[in-house]
């Protein structure tokens, strides 16, 4: 379970609910030991008197060590609130939206988790990046198997581009250790991945264009739609803060998504017959993760992404694109 305040930022506090019907003091003698031990709220819940209200009793320690009941309050119906709770904490805790807060995650986890002060290092000589590039930056989004890899490399070769991947090759001996951490952790790791590959773009975009096999687009759809519990309609609207760039990182010149029916996206992942990621396996098994990562991507401002329908074949795919580029880039 979960407690916040109606509509305020920041104010979501996970917890547990206990049932317990027996007449056992066991129950409150641990949780009751929990409170003297751990900073932690514990409160309980009644349903008494004649119009069976329920309340709720916040627990206190009394100078003894002993538990007493410190406030009553009574338990009312209240009011749908506007925005989903499930929405209040995703800035700085599932999407990071500047490169300092990301970096002070990873240097609190130094003492427990010994690689972030490698990768602390590393991103420590990370390659600065000017707001402007002196040729223009492509991204390409997409979820698994629509088939990114082949256009990227197609673009490539027909633009005389250079190609670049986010998160960068130079993060790959630490990603399954941070893969296993609480998604804090795993975020802001990844936030500070499009951080380096800012770096290289930066550099790279001094002499030719350059295509990226996903930026951020990827890292804040994914995080979003896995923080947002319940319907898609829980998603924040369009134009929350929550999809908009961050201030400190380089933005593409032009964003492309590629889409494919699930049915097709399925059908070459069989071909494939590659392990599948974790995050592939969850939108396999969940039809409605898969709508509001989708649904995330298109909400994305500054920039926004450009559909392209990947179905056709790999050459008429890029020939759509090139003209896209063109147009937008005019290259």
């Amino acid at each position: 379970m979960s407690i916040f305040q109606p509509n305020v930022k920041d104010s979501v506090i996970k917890g547990y609910f206990l049932k317990d019907a027996s007449k056992s003091s066991a129950t409150e003698r641990v949780l009751g030991e929990l409170l003297r031990n751990d900073p932690v709220y514990v409160c309980s819940y009644l349903c008494g008197g004649e119009d069976r209200q329920w309340s709720q009793h916040l627990w206190s320690n009394t100078e003894d060590g002993w538990v007493e009941v410190l406030e009553k309050y009574c338990v009312v119906p209240a009011e749908k609130p506007v925005h989903h709770p499930s929405t209040l904490n995703i800035i700085n805790y599932d999407v990071f939206y500047s490169f300092e807060d990301a970096y002070k995650v990873l240097q609190q986890c130094v003492d427990i988790i010994p690689e972030s002060k490698a990768v602390l290092e590393l991103v420590d000589q990370r390659l600065e990046s000017k707001e402007k590039t002196d040729f223009p930056v492509i991204v390409i989004e997409g979820l698994d198997a629509t088939g990114k890899t082949t256009l990227t490399e197609s673009l490539t070769e027909a633009l005389g581009a250079t190609l670049l991947k986010s998160p960068p090759q130079c993060l790959s001996p630490w990603r399954a250790r941070f893969d296993t951490e609480p998604p804090l952790i795993r975020r802001a790791f990844y936030a500070l991945g499009n951080y380096l590959t800012a770096g290289q773009i930066g550099q790279e975009a001094r002499q030719a264009p350059v295509i990226v096999d996903r930026y951020w687009h990827s890292t804040a759809a994914y995080a979003i739609a896995t923080a947002v519990g319940g319907k898609l309609g829980n998603l924040p609207q369009a134009g929350s803060e929550v999809y908009g760039w961050p201030g400190d990182l380089l933005r593409p010149s032009l964003v492309l998504m590629l889409s494919l029916s699930s049915q097709e996206r399925m059908r070459r992942l069989q071909v494939r017959g590659q392990d599948k990621t974790m995050e592939e396996e969850e939108l396999e098994a969940n039809h409605l993760f898969r709508q509001k990562v989708e649904e995330a991507y298109q909400r994305i401002e500054g920039p926004a992404c450009i559909t392209v329908d990947a179905s056709p074949s790999p050459d008429q795919v890029l020939q759509q694109v090139l003209l896209l580029i063109r147009e937008k880039c005019h290259l």
